[in-house]
């Protein structure tokens, strides 16, 4: 079950262009399971209505502390009290000034006063904003009372601008919230190695092979594993996703520099998380050149190196999980992949449906271990199933440990 389940959330929209991404925030949260009470902000409704957030959410929207319609309206201290954390998504420069300085003005800003539970802040601003001396000073006050402010993505700006303004991404957001209402830590003390993305291989300096990882379930785990109290190295090919915060990233590209970093990283790690999809094949002699006009063209390839075997070879008592994305017989050609490997816990799934595995946000897996253990999990999110295989890991280890009784 989500730790999202039941949980009573408050969302706060400002009025910034990125108020349309809290639309696909408020569906994941009811997707798991939240009761989510959505507030807009005078300038938010510009951008989006309140009746696409009542149609997802399924409750009443909040605008007008003043109201004398709305039975909410007089209710904003219980309302922040009961709540089990309150988001603000996206946050302009001119909110956080306001929950910095204690402003209470509208519906929003007097819920933030009232609130009792933990508040995740996520900016999003134009230009050089973000990096202004006052806002700074705004987000340094916050951070110091204990508000949790997400440090927004690089990017693309409304303006035309590229720089640090952009909204973190739903997921982001997703983990950062998890971490505030679930501070299990459970991995304290642990050093988890975890590998994540595809790899590139060139064919010459233009071209190269490569496969359809997002890097998502790599990224999830290991902002569970960090969130969970681990240090975490993340060796990642090539992503579109913003490193998950406290976590150590190592970025390559090939399978050969996935293999150096994995291996050089290894000692003193407890736990390997093999998630990346390393591409089998590179080409045996890359050109030197862009290959150039359209004909008939032949590649001799030859086989990358097997990085799971060789952790699993090299290992001095950390726990291994490798993972199988299969299209066919996906438990059999999972069973087969452990025993070959000689890991501990092998996670497979179908990439070959839609909706799961490969760029998608859900995932449905299943967990091989090497005790003889088979456990599907049903389709959820990848934080969750992030969350689920670390737990098993944990069993299992638990398990190995005991002694055996006769």
């Amino acid at each position: 079950m989500s730790t999202l389940a039941g949980k009573e959330l408050i969302l706060g929209v400002t009025g910034s262009i990125a108020a349309y991404k809290a639309v696909l925030l408020v569906r994941e949260l009811t997707r798991a399971g939240a009761r989510v009470t959505v507030c807009l902000t005078e300038h938010a409704e510009r951008f989006v209505t309140a009746l696409t957030f009542r149609t997802l959410s399924g409750r009443a929207v909040l605008t007008d502390l003043f109201d004398p319609q709305s039975d909410e309206a007089v209710e904003h201290v219980a309302l922040g009290e009961r709540a089990a954390a309150l988001i603000v998504a996206p946050a302009t420069a001119n909110l956080i000034a306001k929950a910095a300085h204690g402003i209470a003005d509208d519906f929003l800003t007097t819920v933030l006063l009232a609130a009792r539970g933990p508040v995740l802040i996520a900016p999003a601003m134009d230009g050089g904003m973000w990096d202004h001396a006052a806002v700074q000073a705004n987000v340094a006050t916050l951070r110091q009372r204990g508000v949790a402010v997400l440090e927004p993505d690089t990017g693309p700006l409304a303006s035309g601008l590229s720089g640090k303004g952009r909204l973190p991404e739903v997921d982001v957001i997703l983990e950062s919230l998890h971490s505030l209402l679930t501070p299990v830590r459970d991995l304290a003390g642990e050093r988890v190695l975890v590998t994540a993305g595809p790899t590139r291989e060139p064919i010459d300096p233009v071209r190269y092979i490569t496969n359809r990882s997002s890097g998502k379930m790599g990224y999830r785990l290991a902002a569970a594993a960090q969130r969970r109290g681990a240090t975490v190295t993340l060796v990642s090919g090539p992503t579109a996703i913003a490193p998950p915060p406290g976590v150590v990233v190592v970025p390559v590209e090939s399978a050969e520099e996935m293999r150096e970093a994995v291996l050089q990283h290894l000692r003193g790690t407890t736990i390997v998380i093999k998630a990346a999809a390393v591409a089998d094949y590179r080409a045996k002699t890359p050109a030197a050149t862009k290959i150039k006009g359209k004909r008939d063209l032949t590649l001799e390839l030859t086989p990358n190196p097997d990085i799971l075997a060789e952790v699993a070879a090299q290992r001095t008592g950390a726990f291994v999980v490798g993972f199988a994305a299969e299209t066919d017989d996906v438990a059999k050609n999972a069973q087969a992949k452990l025993e070959a490997k000689g890991i501990e816990l092998l996670v497979a799934n179908d990439v070959s449906r839609a909706g799961i595995g490969f760029d998608a946000d859900d995932n449905e897996v299943l967990l091989i271990d090497r005790w003889g253990g088979a456990e599907p999990l049903p389709r959820m999110s990848k934080g969750e199933v992030a969350d689920a295989i670390l737990s098993r890991v944990l069993a299992l280890r638990k398990r190995a440990a005991q002694p055996v009784t006769r």
